[in-house]
């Protein structure tokens, strides 16, 4: 990613458009432009003189004239004719669309590689049982690899917005100062070689067409919409790595930590999580990140301001630089978490017996309870257990108390078959093979050539 959004990057970008432009209305017959211009202008494509373009924009103040003036330096012959009928923002916004052609392919890597390291992790622990939480109370049971599904489910739909993005992303073309194309009717005269131009120039720099229509620019739009992707992204990362900091408080899942990896300053007994403390850090960045080309689409003046420049120099290399370092410790963190499952059923134990008292209630009542009565007796019993727990420090004694009452003497023999765990989890386990069968394995064989290992962190 940091090639793809370097200053080299880019200016050599600026160079090839220069070229395809030239080459495309060299192909289309226009007498001025040669082949040996062109030849020229591709031998100096990336020995770019950066020491006379800064020389040359303290006087003149315009950084594409200054890189034009410099590159006509080096091509004598080829200078009458660079850059004909264009403007500036043919060499800017063209750039940038590769540019982020290319940042959104690098994300796409780093997401499959998340993938995939989700869905080992769900399918090794699809019948984990575990406390499942709503609103951070212990509700009911499910598993850890149905948990470990659901991040990998909001990973899987940011892949297929990032893949819309990129199957929708076109090229600006050569539009000339409003959109119009007036300087290239001018040069040709004739508007099916300026429509043929446009194709040209697009196919040359890898697109199979260009934006309907654009004033000077491309859509600032799709700024916003490739930013809200990244968005999308960053907010799945921070929801997993947000379960993960909890459940590492919980000691049942913990992320990668070295064997001599230090937790804290003053407390040598620290296994901070780090790693998903940065990508929650990461993730806000780029979520607010996002807001900035959404105020940008909002307050272009009709065919162009220039009050965009200098906030997406910032903006969407800052958001596709922090998106491409959030994915890796993602990544980093999906391949090497720990779970520990004594430490998991341990709770689960400690809350069964509170979770399992809708399944008591029903049984009884099959066999012929009184099901208001049978709820009082529970709620008491409960909040006596409860008390006992949170004021005295004891054990959880609510099945003893069942088992002594006299209502609920008909399934009294039966209370250690009804509270097995895996009586609660319903079709988790089911779940999580349906998906990774049906939906995981079939996209990861799609993407099988860009799976990688994780990347080495160091925080």
């Amino acid at each position: 990613m940091v090639h793809a959004f370097s200053e080299k990057r880019k200016h050599v970008l600026w160079r090839r458009l220069w070229i395809a432009l030239a080459e495309a209305e060299h192909e289309l017959g226009l007498p001025m432009v040669s082949k040996d211009q062109i030849e020229e202008m591709r031998r100096h494509t990336e020995d770019i003189d950066y020491e006379k373009i800064r020389e040359i924009e303290a006087r003149i103040r315009h950084e594409v004239m200054a890189h034009l003036h410099a590159y006509g330096l080096q091509c004598p012959k080829a200078k009458p004719i660079i850059h004909l009928g264009a403007t500036s923002a043919y060499i800017l916004d063209n750039a940038d669309l590769v540019i982020i052609r290319d940042g959104l392919e690098v994300l796409r890597r780093r997401l499959v590689g998340v993938i995939n390291e989700l869905a080992q992790q769900a399918g090794r622990h699809r019948s984990l049982v575990t406390v499942a939480f709503t609103h951070y109370q212990p509700a009911n049971l499910t598993t850890v690899g149905k948990r470990i599904g659901l991040w990998l489910q909001d990973f899987i739909l940011d892949l297929g917005e990032l893949e819309f993005r990129l199957q929708s992303l076109r090229f600006h073309g050569a539009r000339g100062a409003v959109g119009t194309q007036a300087s290239f009717m001018a040069l040709f005269d004739e508007e099916e070689k300026v429509k043929a131009l446009e194709l040209l120039v697009a196919e040359k720099m890898g697109f199979k067409e260009s934006y309907y229509l654009a004033g000077q620019t491309y859509p600032r739009k799709v700024d916003a919409q490739v930013l809200a992707c990244l968005s999308g992204i960053a907010q799945s990362a921070h929801k997993m790595t947000n379960d993960i900091r909890l459940l590492q408080n919980l000691r049942e899942v913990e992320e990668p930590f070295e064997t001599e990896q230090v937790g804290s300053s003053a407390m040598p007994q620290k296994r901070n999580p780090m790693l998903s403390e940065r990508v929650a850090g990461l993730s806000r960045y780029v979520i607010c990140s996002s807001l900035n080309p959404a105020f940008t689409a909002a307050s272009q003046w009709f065919e162009r301001t220039l009050d965009d420049s200098s906030n997406r120099r910032l903006s969407l290399p800052g958001a596709f630089l922090a998106t491409e370092a959030l994915l890796n410790l993602v990544h980093n963190i999906a391949a090497g978490m720990t779970v520990y499952p004594k430490m998991i059923d341990r709770h689960v134990r400690e809350e069964l017996p509170f979770l399992a008292m809708e399944r008591v209630l029903m049984e009884t009542t099959k066999v012929g309870g009184d099901r208001q009565l049978l709820h009082e007796r529970l709620r008491v019993h409960a909040m006596e257990a409860t008390r006992v727990v949170k004021e005295e420090g004891g054990e959880n004694d609510l099945l003893e108390r069942i088992a002594s009452d006299p209502a609920f003497s008909a399934i009294k023999e039966r209370l250690p078959s009804l509270l097995e765990p895996r009586n609660f989890i319903g079709r988790a386990p089911q779940q999580v093979e349906e998906f990774l069968r049906g939906v995981v394995e079939p996209l990861l064989m799609r993407y099988k050539d860009l799976i990688e290992k994780p990347i080495q962190i160091r925080v």
